[in-house]
Order: structure tokens, then sequence, then C-alpha cells
């Protein structure tokens, strides 16, 4: 039953006023999570005007859904489905980036006996913690796509090992708060809409002094491709769009895991330079990754003129003395704690006791 309330006309002309001074306010800044933000405390006002529950004052003021959408979900569970039957056994590029991903446990001490793999490279991750040194007594292996985990599962033949494989979407964990101690996900994150709002489901769901562990590509990758497609379009079609997805840049990283409430943050970057026999065959590869396309508003047609002038472009531009052509793959490594009364924190400002300038004295140069 919808409920209804009476309003004075002074009440009426107050939050009139202030709706309107919030809209104009924002009308041309972030008209999004600002203006629901300032929103919100209209509704806290009205609440306490007229005794109404929070919930509802603030659905009756709330704004239209702002969240982005910026990739198709269901198109990538589609891409990731038909990858499942195309991924080769041993790929060399996605086992080198989740070797050296799973490398960083190498040098922690603690053991992680509960650990959470969330999409993107599935079987190199599940195959190397089910290793008998690594100390996982208990691996979810989590994924949007039923495919990838049926041919994740069908490859899987460590029984020492409790393995559990959920269907689910990186966006929304279905895992209970504090409950696994190791969330990996390799080259998988990039494709979230709210990639902030996913760490922070990941840490959540880590215990105390969790680790998280984290590969997504960065924004240098495949800029080879970028620039083909870019001119092709131009020459073709007298126009640019989007062939490529957009991706996060290495300074962001840093500033993505201390959004999310991580501890003792830390960020690195590889680049890896494949060589293939033609643009055509790095298609075919990125196809096999389900690492195409996904974007949710982008031309869902490409003309054949185009997709030969881009890979004519590609060869002239790029192709090495053996005939092939390079493409760059910029790989992220994130790696982040769930906070603990154990880690080492930084001091409290302005409890020094050694000023900068005696240790420039004591140690600054002779000049």
């Amino acid at each position: 039953m919808p409920q209804f309330f009476q309003v004075s006309m002074f009440d009426a002309f107050v939050l009139g006023y202030l709706v309107f001074q919030f809209w104009f306010e924002d009308m041309h800044i972030d008209t999004g999570r600002r203006i629901e933000k300032k929103m919100r405390a209209v509704s806290l006002w009205l609440r306490r005007k007229h005794q109404l529950p929070l919930a509802l004052a603030f659905r009756r003021f709330s704004t239209s859904n702002s969240k982005v959408k910026i990739f198709d979900r269901e198109l990538k569970r589609t891409q990731r489905d038909r990858a499942a039957w195309l991924t080769p056994s041993h790929d060399p590029l996605l086992h080198t980036v989740a070797q050296n991903l799973l490398d960083r446990l190498q040098d922690c001490k603690k053991t992680f006996p509960t650990a959470l793999c969330l999409g993107g490279s599935l079987q190199p991750i599940t195959r190397s913690l089910s290793a008998p040194p690594g100390g996982v007594e208990k691996l979810i292996v989590m994924d949007a796509s039923y495919d990838m985990l049926q041919a994740c599962k069908n490859a899987h033949h460590n029984a020492t090992v409790e393995t559990h494989f959920l269907v689910a979407d990186e966006e929304f964990l279905p895992i209970k708060e504090s409950s696994v101690d190791l969330v990996v996900s390799c080259l998988g994150l990039h494709w979230t809409n709210d990639l902030p709002g996913a760490m922070i489901q990941s840490r959540l769901a880590l215990k105390p002094d969790g680790l998280f562990l984290a590969a997504i590509l960065g924004g240098e990758t495949l800029k080879e491709l970028r620039i083909a497609c870019t001119l092709a379009q131009m020459e073709r079609e007298g126009g640019i769009s989007p062939r490529v997805s957009p991706l996060a840049q290495v300074r962001d990283a840093g500033n993505l895991l201390t959004r999310a409430g991580f501890t003792l943050p830390g960020v690195d970057v590889d680049e890896y330079v494949v060589k293939y026999e033609s643009a055509l065959e790095l298609i075919e590869h990125l196809r096999a990754m389900g690492e195409t396309n996904a974007l949710y508003q982008m031309n869902n047609i490409l003309k054949r003129d185009t997709a030969l002038a881009t890979a004519a472009i590609y060869d002239s531009m790029f192709s090495a003395e053996d005939g092939t052509v390079p493409a760059t793959f910029q790989v992220i490594y994130m790696t982040g704690w769930r906070e603990h009364p154990s880690q080492q924190k930084a001091k409290r400002r302005g409890s020094a006791t050694i000023s900068f300038n005696d240790i420039q004295k004591q140690f600054g140069s002779q000049n």
C-alpha cells in the first residue's frame, strides 16, 4: 500500500527550493552521485519532519539508476562461454600472467587455507593453487560463465583440495563476509562496470589479515590495434567508434586499492609483447581468451573493408623483419590486505623525533 502524508505550504516551498537548488548547482557537475547524495539529505529532512521510515523517504526522491554501464555483462558472459571451448589447455600468455601473480604468495610466510578465485584466467590459477605445497585446503572457483566453469571442472583432477564451483557475477559476490583468506582475480576484474565496488566486496569477503591479489589489463594494452583501427575507420568510414575497450591506467590502481579500503597496497606493472603471424591471428587469440570488445554501446557491425584496412595498416606500421606483427599486453598487478592489528601502520603525524634538516646536514652533499 502506498503511504501518503500531508505537508504544509511552507514545507512544500522549502522542499521545492532545496530540490531546485541542488539540481541547479549540479546540473553541469556530476549529475549522478552528487545529486543522489544531496537528495538523501532532503529525504532525511523530510523523514525528521514527518516521521517517515528512512527507506520510504529516500525512495520517493531518489534519482533513477545512476550506475554507469560501460560493459555489457551478458555479452561478456556469452564471449566467455565461447572461449571455454576455444582456449587451449596451456596458453603461454595466460599461464605467464597467472604464475607472475601467484609468485607474490611466495613472499608471504602465512598460509591461506580458504581461497576464492574470481573469473578471468581460471585454469592456470586453480592448477597452481591446488599444487601440494600451496597450503590451500578449500578452493572456491567463481565465474559468470557456466561453460567456463565446466571446462575448468573437467580439467581439475586434484582430489586433495576441497573445490567448489560457483556460477556468479563478480559485481555481486555471493560470499559471506569474513569467510575466505585469499581472493585471487587474474584478468577478470577489468570487465566490471563498478571496479571499486567489486574490490570492496572482495575486501569484505576476506578475513582480517586476508590477502587480495588481482591482475588486470592496463591502458597500454593493444595500443597497436587501437592505432590501426582508428586509422582504418577514419579512412573508410570518415569517423571512429570504439573497437577496443577502455582500460584502467597504472596511476589509478593505487587509488583503487586505497578507495576499496585495503591496507599495505602494492602495485606493479609488466608488459608482454606477443608476436602473431597477422592481425587476424591476434583477433582469434582474443576470442579464445574471451577478451574481445564488450562495450555496452558500440557499433556491432564491422564492415569488411574496414576490417581488411585495419589488418593492412597493422601489418604496414608494426610488422617486424621476420614478418610477424607484435601486440602489447600491459598487465597491472595489485596487492592489498584486509586490516588487522598486527599489520605495520604509519606513525601519527607530528610524532617524528628527527627533522629532515638534521638528516640533510648529516647525509647531504658535500657541495
